[in-house]
């Protein structure tokens, strides 16, 4: 056995911690890289292995349960990065994921916020080089100094991803075990009605797509944006938005634009008819949808508490699920000050980072649901921890996402573990885009959302996926078409980190 073993192993073989670059042919060859493919899948290489008696070799290998890790003993090596282009929004065109190395050939798969830099992961490496990556939480308080919300908090979150990954395959369990088992099997999805032009939709076209999304995909949640763009190039449908700079430019780095103007300073209104604009568009789109199915609202454009107000009211009778981020999250008395005077559910989160801040929301009751991106809020542990204190306080959580199936997989076990979970996100550029799935190989038998629904893996390892390296090169960002390359030039720490004297 170990004859065979040593010839196997000294063949050419690819480095550890990846995967195979194409299909190997049924030879001995090919039969090679599916022996070291199964190990791998387990979270082992064929080196961890030299050294074990033959049966302990062979009841690995075949009976899936890894006996090689050896937990107490694992240490970080290495940092690494692919960046993907996953989208053409400002945000999610740019997704990166990261992988962290151990001493022990196991590695664990994390992902940054979309549209955050790799940086902002980069820069942790020196301060986890040679740590235990079992001891997560103190590892989390290490990092987090170095997060913060919106794209700020990605670092530090697909850190603590790859770690509970990393664990999950040491161990030989899922990650949602390791948070104290799972509330539920599926994990429900909310996906966006279809794409249709708001100012002159194509009705029919659009009742069949929805149809689909419907009838055929089965999401049984939707969103949608009736944003003020719908309707405000209508003659006196809104107050000033011809006078504001950047009405209509996405472009965020213009710092004076209406897209980084506070909502309270832009002195836009809604008229009566505006309105009636946005109620016969709403309703619409409510009529087609039916009433059986939540249907939840965001980015209703750039204007005070007020005008938030006559808006809630104004759509009312079509009972949406929620109305997001009407106020910067941090105008948090604005937010309750909505909350309190209208009857539609309020809810917002995806820019905060860390339990605190969400804290304050709840023992303000500023919204009704609170929302955390785990690619912003501090990776799947914390997210759980954000859900359990809104729970304590009755408030519901919904979890938002725009990335690859990397971060969508650590979402579906934090929300397998969070009792007071609704739902979680599933854009466009996901749901709509065939090759969005196959970045992913599972490892289970379980396929990575069905009809809808999530499915929490049941016989995988860690967040249950792994990476197919021949999709994945076919969508390299082109500002960095890297592949895991090595990255020494972040392994010196250079700063003194402690807060206090």
């Amino acid at each position: 056995m170990k004859h065979t073993l040593k010839q196997i192993e000294n063949q050419p073989q690819l480095p550890q911690h990846s995967v195979p670059t194409s299909p190997a042919p049924e030879s001995a060859g090919g039969r090679r890289r599916e022996f070291i493919k199964k190990l791998s899948l387990g979270g082992v290489s064929l080196a961890t292995m030299w050294g074990m008696p033959a049966e302990d070799i062979v009841a690995c290998s075949t009976s899936g349960v890894s006996r090689l890790s050896s937990p107490s003993d694992l240490k970080i090596t290495d940092l690494r990065y692919v960046t993907l282009d996953n989208g053409t929004s400002y945000t999610n065109a740019r997704n990166v994921i990261i992988r962290i190395d151990t001493n022990q050939g196991i590695y664990g798969l994390g992902e940054l916020r979309d549209g955050a830099d790799p940086r902002y992961g980069l820069f942790l490496k020196s301060r986890i080089l040679g740590l235990n990556p079992c001891n997560v939480e103190m590892i989390f308080k290490i990092i987090k100094q170095f997060g913060g919300h919106g794209r700020k908090g990605a670092g530090v979150s697909g850190v603590e991803m790859a770690l509970w990954d990393l664990i999950g395959k040491a161990y030989n369990v899922p990650v949602w075990q390791l948070l104290g088992g799972k509330y539920r099997d599926k994990v429900r999805l909310y996906a966006y009605v279809p794409a249709h032009n708001p100012q002159n939709m194509d009705e029919e076209k659009f009742r069949s797509d929805c149809k689909v999304r419907i009838e055929q995909q089965e999401f049984t949640w939707l969103k949608m944006h009736p944003g003020i763009q719908v309707y405000a190039d209508v003659p006196g449908a809104t107050v000033n938005t011809r006078f504001i700079p950047g009405f209509k430019d996405n472009n965020l780095d213009n710092y004076l634009s209406y897209q980084n103007t506070r909502h309270s300073n832009t002195s836009i209104m809604v008229t009566d008819k505006g309105l009636g604009l946005l109620q016969d568009y709403v309703g619409k789109i409510r009529d087609i949808v039916g009433y059986d199915i939540p249907l939840s609202a965001d980015h209703f454009g750039h204007f005070d508490v007020n005008e938030c107000i006559r808006v809630a009211n104004a759509l009312e009778s079509y009972r949406l699920a929620s109305m997001e981020d009407f106020v910067p999250w941090d105008n948090m008395d604005q937010l309750k000050m909505i909350t309190d005077s209208i009857n539609s559910p309020t809810i917002t989160g995806e820019d905060i980072f860390g339990k605190e801040t969400f804290r304050k929301l709840c023992d303000m009751h500023a919204v009704d649901i609170v929302h955390p991106d785990m690619g912003t809020a501090g990776g799947i542990l914390e997210t759980k921890k954000i859900g359990d204190y809104a729970e304590e306080h009755d408030i519901s959580m919904k979890m938002h996402f725009a990335g690859t199936p990397v971060c969508f997989m650590a979402n579906v076990h934090s929300a397998a573990a969070t009792q007071n979970f609704l739902a979680l996100e599933l854009p466009v550029q996901c749901v709509d885009n065939p090759w969005w799935p196959k970045l992913v190989n599972m490892v289970g038998s379980q396929e990575l959302y069905t009809k809808g629904f999530a499915n929490v893996p049941t016989d995988a390892p860690g967040l249950g996926v792994e990476l197919n390296e021949d999709e994945l090169k076919l969508h390299l960002h082109a500002e960095d078409e890297s592949y895991f390359a090595p990255t020494p030039q972040w392994n010196e720490k250079r700063s003194h980190d402690r807060l206090w004297s």
